[in-house]
């Protein structure tokens, strides 16, 4: 019988864009980024158990994609725990179990929030834990979103690389209606195609970092005039969903705001979800989109 040293279960909650802007791009071949980010009720359930005698990771659930995910070891869950144990020198092995309910590449941030929901537990259940800050860091060199995600915070401006994170007051509770693809948009493509367009001179955003009010998102109506993503011109030029959706969330968005609420209507990260903010007491109407491609869920507050 196996014998496990010890075990977390920790929530994993998606998050979505209210602002990404792409600044210009740095002599290491980055771009910067500026983005203020919500987290949202939906999440994924990760399950990291210590000892055993191998490493695996395994993904299930109702957000798995037919053709899987690939490798275990390019998994960031797994990448996490595997930086986590180097970090600190620590010689274990570990058994993830995920169960994938933030649809696969879809801009919402699951595989961030995999990674530090296992970074979490990893610090809970370490002999020599790395301390918030160190922990902090070590999310930073997983990718852009998981700072943010290991933050906790219901909403945060990020900047640099999304290592940079500064937690800002909750907002009050909002319904969040998204509209999923079956085929997502890879971060790298998204990257890649608005640097191509911006070297032909097409203009997508602004290059350099915007100075906003330090009360720019204090309330769901400030947020909304705001709301922008310098990625959605990019990826509707290649995904077809994207390209027939964002003018029917925005249209849904805008017969909110006209009853004097404010909501938003989007992409969300690098695509392809698309996003409807809006007041729990405004349903938004979608006429023409598949109802088994929208998923109803809410801000965390």
């Amino acid at each position: 019988m196996t014998e496990f040293l010890a075990e977390r279960v920790v929530r994993a909650h998606a998050k979505i864009n209210l602002v990404l802007r792409v600044l210009a791009r740095e002599a290491n071949g980055y771009h910067g980024i500026e983005t203020v980010l919500q987290r949202l009720a939906l999440h994924d359930v990760v399950r990291v158990k210590l000892g055993g005698h191998a490493r695996t990771l395994s993904c299930s659930g109702s957000a798995m994609p037919s053709e899987g995910l690939g490798n275990e070891q390019d998994n960031l869950a797994w990448r996490a725990a595997e930086a986590y144990a180097h970090e600190i020198s620590w010689d274990v092995d570990w058994q993830i179990g995920i169960d994938k309910r933030i649809p696969v590449g879809g801009g919402l941030g699951g595989g961030s929030a995999d990674a530090a929901a296992v970074l979490r537990a990893m610090e809970a259940m370490s002999p020599t834990p790395l301390g918030a800050s160190a922990l902090l860091s070590l999310a930073g060199t997983l990718g852009a979103d998981v700072p943010f995600c290991m933050t906790g915070a219901h909403l945060a401006l990020a900047w640099g690389r999304g290592d940079r994170v500064f937690a800002l007051p909750a907002l009050p509770r909002m319904a969040v209606t998204l509209i999923t693809f079956a085929d997502g948009v890879s971060t790298a493509r998204a990257y890649a195609e608005l640097a191509r367009r911006r070297a032909n001179n097409e203009h997508i955003g602004a290059l350099g970092a915007h100075a906003y009010a330090t009360n720019a998102f204090g309330s769901w109506e400030s947020v909304c005039r705001l709301a922008t993503n310098d990625f959605e011109s990019v990826v509707a030029g290649f995904h077809p969903g994207v390209a027939a959706t964002l003018s029917q969330v925005r249209a849904a968005a805008d017969q909110v705001t006209q009853a004097g609420v404010p909501a938003i209507g989007m992409m969300s990260g690098s695509g392809a979800t698309c996003v409807v903010v809006h007041p729990e007491s405004v349903p938004v109407d979608l006429p023409g989109i598949d109802p088994r491609t929208i998923t109803r869920t809410a801000t965390t507050s």
